[in-house]
């Protein structure tokens, strides 16, 4: 079975030694992915653009790997407070409310400040 690397082409997968997904056979690894605008280079402010921003990023990726955002059979979350969690809900729930993947949640802090949200997801293609 063949390991296949997908990058968005960051500098920061060097850097940081990861990939933004790993493809193993009928399985697609998706690194947490945080609200990085790639367009404009920036990190919106609104915890809303973020979490819209990684569904994008996370959508691109499993396109990368042929498998697509209803392959996903575990989500984890990570927000920096409490009080954003109704919040998060209410958008994932457009992503995932058909869907409905083995999920949780977790409140901590992220790599900068700036960061609201970051989200890791695992597709099975099978």
């Amino acid at each position: 079975m063949t390991k296949r690397l997908i990058s968005t082409g960051s500098p920061m997968e060097k850097q940081a030694g990861y990939s933004r997904a790993v493809v193993q056979g009928d399985w697609v690894f998706v690194a947490g992915t945080t609200g990085f605008d790639y367009a404009d280079m920036t990190m919106p402010e609104s915890l809303e653009a973020q979490i819209r921003n990684c569904f994008k990023t996370i959508i691109e990726t499993l396109e990368a790997a042929d498998a697509k955002l209803s392959d996903v059979v575990r989500v984890n979350y990570v927000t920096t407070k409490q009080e954003y969690v109704n919040e998060c809900f209410e958008i994932f729930g457009e992503y995932f409310g058909d869907i409905r993947p083995a999920a949780m949640i977790i409140i901590a802090g992220l790599a900068t400040d700036d960061m609201k949200i970051e989200i890791e997801v695992t597709a099975f293609k099978g």
